[in-house]
């Protein structure tokens, strides 16, 4: 609890201590040298009254300065005010101390949920050693590390930014940034990411980027916009408030005035009985009016809304996934549809050769180089595969005269890219990318093709017929003619098969994967994860086509849609089509900055499992906001038609105003207090 929070907390106790004596000597007459008369209490009362609510009345006075008068401090002070005009000392200062108690609730409640996400602030490395070329270190803020810098991570320090290692071993701790509670081995040539804290051993990371590119500054400027975006629920809940708060002003004015006019006009023309008019006095109207503006207060609404939105996007962060905002947390609770990229969503993303098939008259050995020629320097993972598979070659070669065609190397994306492993191999001296077709390289001389069949076919060079099997085909042509093809295969993540199941468990109808690559090994994919579709040999802008068709198939339009859908993607060329769907859901471990901006959801480590955890924290979050609407309305509404006829006095009103917005506080707090029961 802050500070602030203390001093509120202290000034409360203080005021309900003395208003509780005040109570007990009036109701019970001990103190004898006291005047019965209860107008000497006034003075007595007004001590507990301002001490718990002095700041609520200048409050209401400078809303009614800046012509902003119809807020809460508003209704609190003219309906205690009120009650103080008709005699009713107690009940007023009832009122403010416990109106004050909900708001010192509400405080702390929401004081909670931000700290849940504020954690997310302790990420934030202080400081960063770069080691110089002359062998000195220097400590700097992390905003002053360059690109290219070596820095030292010494044990229980924060990685200042995203790097890789180029010496030392340690076990790293990335709990705050992907929720993963299990520690992480890094050794050269691993990524690491900025944020997470260094064991026991020391590292000397190569920074990849600048603090403000890297994760821990992508992670706070998410956590900082998504408060900014609210959700339809938030959004009415602001506009009934702005309408509701002065309806129910006037409302109570003419409760105040018009019975008590009508009764006085009544008795002058003799339709009222002077002793109905005595029964019913102007202060007794005025009473009501005051039981009715408690009453209508509309903080229960107010507070508790926004504050389970915040304690869903809290529990999601938890879960080691950032939501943009709360708009997006209810669009996840109404997803019907989840469509996913293949590579590195669904799959590891680290190819493997699996197999290499060269042309009549081609050896292996020149199909591999060939193809590792065009591909030197390539930071795409099927380039990076083969640049893998033909060192290993080479390596192997060299001890053992090995043949490639008992190769099968996993990719190592630490290793070639830039190209420097490969120092056999010639760069290219010009690289045209064709995008989902593959790549045309200018290597000494010679023009490579290294693709798929249509890119060949593009530039006149004839593809014999073959069979495709559930590896990605990758064919290599050069001068025209073709020399045959590499197999390349991606594993299928662990974690895919369960969350797709899990997903249809909590109400997706359809999950649908969306790929470049071939139509064999989308649909081999397809079958091993259960998907319902499968859509292979897309470009970006047909995955885009695909997504508006997926999405006109919805039924209605716009905000009366009957189901939303998500799209799940970590490359670049993933950014338009998580932009066009509903909700579009980034990795960030291994995503693309681009894919990271263009999305609206962000999972940190990449685990698929997530998914069905976010729909379950949207479900819930949207289950209890809607409860807390209609519990604080209900009651509310039924508090002030009793009011209105004199069935409720002031302490029904309490409850109905600072008891439905603890219960709707309490309720809300179920995200942030136990997460885990989502």
């Amino acid at each position: 609890m802050s500070e602030k929070l203390i001093r509120e907390r202290n000034k409360l106790l203080l005021s309900v201590i003395l208003f509780l004596i005040l109570l007990i000597v009036e109701k019970t007459g001990i103190l004898p040298f006291l005047p019965e008369h209860s107008l000497w209490y006034l003075p007595l009362y007004l001590i507990p009254y301002f001490l718990s609510g002095l700041s609520v009345v200048k409050e209401c006075f400078l809303g009614i300065k800046n012509r902003r008068p119809f807020d809460e401090a508003l209704l609190m002070t003219v309906a205690t005010l009120g009650a103080f005009l008709s005699g009713e000392f107690a009940e007023a200062v009832a009122v403010m101390v416990f109106y004050q108690m909900g708001e010192l609730f509400q405080s702390y409640a929401v004081g909670k949920s931000r700290k849940s996400i504020k954690e997310l602030m302790d990420i934030v490395p202080e400081l960063a050693h770069i080691e110089r070329e002359d062998g000195t270190v220097d400590t700097v803020d992390p905003d002053e590390v360059e690109v290219g810098d070596m820095l030292l991570v010494k044990p229980g320090e924060r990685v200042p930014v995203d790097g890789i290692v180029r010496q030392g071993e340690s076990m790293v701790n990335t709990a705050a940034l992907t929720g993963e509670s299990v520690p992480r081995e890094v050794f050269p040539g691993e990524k690491i990411i900025s944020g997470c804290i260094n064991g026991e051993g020391m590292l000397r990371v190569e920074a990849l980027k600048a603090f403000e590119d890297s994760t821990v500054s992508k992670i706070l400027e998410l956590v900082e916009e998504a408060s900014e975006k609210k959700s339809k629920a938030e959004n009415f809940i602001t506009k009934f408030a702005r309408i509701y708060t002065p309806i129910v002003v006037y409302s109570a004015l003419a409760l105040a005035i018009l019975p008590s006019l009508g009764l006085f006009l009544g008795t002058k023309i003799g339709l009222v009985s002077p002793e109905f008019f005595a029964a019913h006095p102007p202060l007794t109207w005025l009473y009501r009016a005051c039981t009715f503006l408690v009453v209508s207060c509309p903080c229960a609404l107010v507070i508790s809304v926004p504050l389970s939105f915040f304690g869903g996007i809290g529990a999601a962060s938890r879960e080691g996934v950032l939501v943009k905002g709360s708009n997006y947390l209810e669009l996840v609770s109404k997803l019907k549809v989840v469509v996913s990229d293949k590579t590195g969503t669904l799959t590891k993303g680290n190819f493997a050769v699996q197999e290499i098939e060269p042309w009549e008259g081609i050896s292996k050995d020149e199909l591999l180089r060939t193809a590792a020629m065009a591909e030197n320097g390539s930071t795409h993972p099927i380039g990076l595969s083969i640049l893998s598979a033909y060192k290993k070659w080479m390596e192997d070669s060299s001890k053992a005269n090995a043949s490639p065609e008992d190769v099968v190397v996993e990719n190592d994306p630490m290793k070639h890219s830039s190209g420097k492993e490969s120092n056999s191999l010639p760069f290219p001296e010009n690289t045209e990318n064709r995008s989902g077709a593959g790549l045309i390289s200018i290597v000494e001389g010679c023009k490579i093709l290294v693709g798929k069949a249509k890119l060949l076919e593009e530039e006149g060079i004839s593809v014999p017929q073959q069979d495709e099997g559930a590896a990605t085909s990758c064919l290599v042509a050069k001068d025209g003619q073709y020399l045959g093809r590499i197999l390349i295969a991606d594993e299928v993540k662990e974690s895919s098969k369960e969350a797709v199941s899990k997903m249809k468990q909590q109400g997706i109808e359809s999950v649908v994967m969306l790929t470049g690559d071939s139509t064999p090994v989308a649909e081999a994919v397809g079958r091993e994860l259960n998907l319902d579709s499968v859509y292979g040999e897309l470009l970006p802008a047909q995955k885009v086509e695909k997504v508006e068709e997926i999405l006109s198939s919805l039924s209605g339009e716009g905000e009366k849609r009957s189901g939303y859908l998500a799209f799940i993607g970590d490359g670049i060329n993933d950014a338009p089509v998580l932009s066009r769907a509903d909700v579009g859901i980034a990795m960030g471990a291994m995503g693309s900055d681009a894919a990271i901006e263009a999305a609206d959801v962000v999972i940190m480590d990449d685990d698929l499992s997530r998914i069905p955890t976010l729909i379950a924290i949207g479900k819930k979050t949207m289950r209890i906001a809607t409860q807390n609407i209609v519990f604080a309305l209900a009651v509310k509404f039924l508090v002030l038609i009793l009011s209105a006829v004199g069935l409720a006095n002031m302490w029904a009103a309490v409850f109905g105003d600072v008891g439905v917005t603890v219960i709707c506080i309490i309720n809300a707090m179920r995200l942030i207090q136990n997460p885990k029961s989502i």
